[in-house]
């Protein structure tokens, strides 16, 4: 490795723990918000020196575990049991747990999200609101594993003080997971089943 690899590889490194900093201490969700901040507060302008999505998360990971094992775990199987007793509320809808709650990269600041399916979208709002759920509404921009960009309607709501995220899609595109923010590839995404047994290694 020479000098100057070296240097652009320490340089990578400390961006990657800073963006990891930012994302558990200032509860920031967006990996290139995250970036952002850190190349500005590091006063680092080389865009290639960014690193990638991936490694921001293991360091997610690798951060809670040294700074927050003491609370880190509970955390962590609390939001998977609430994302569980969502799941079985939704489940005409056959949802699916996604995101860092189901990586277990999820902080002090994280929120469960949930890929539900429906035709039409709107049952999902009329199911919350027969059970007099408040909701807001937003959306959110996705590609489809063939590069087909998606805006999907999201209603999100809260379960004691836990924001649950829901993002409704067509029943056809259960088949087949966007891409995910990560790396690209198909999202990781859990039934019941997948959840519920990582509730039970969480206590192993």
């Amino acid at each position: 490795m020479t000098r100057r690899h070296r240097a652009n590889h320490r340089i990578t490194l400390l961006l990657t723990q800073e963006c990891a900093r930012i994302m558990t201490e200032e509860g920031v969700q967006d990996f290139g918000t995250a970036k952002r901040k850190a190349a500005l507060r590091l006063g680092i302008p080389d865009k290639a020196a960014l690193p990638d999505n991936t490694a921001i998360e293991q360091a997610l990971i690798d951060r809670q575990r040294l700074f927050h094992a003491d609370h880190q775990a509970l955390r962590l199987h609390g939001l998977r049991k609430t994302a569980l007793e969502a799941m079985h509320f939704l489940a005409r809808f056959r949802p699916r747990l996604v995101g860092s709650v189901l990586s277990g990269a999820a902080s002090l600041h994280s929120g469960i999200h949930l890929h539900l399916f429906a035709e039409p979208a709107e049952d999902v709002p009329l199911f919350l609101m027969e059970h007099c759920i408040p909701f807001k509404t937003s959306e959110r921009r996705l590609k489809m594993a063939n590069g087909t960009p998606l805006c999907q309607p999201v209603f999100s709501f809260n379960a004691d003080d836990t924001p649950i995220n829901l993002t409704v899609f067509a029943p056809l595109a259960e088949r087949e997971a966007p891409r995910s923010p990560l790396d690209g590839r198909p999202m990781r995404r859990a039934g019941l089943a997948e959840v519920q047994a990582l509730l039970v290694e969480d206590l192993s």
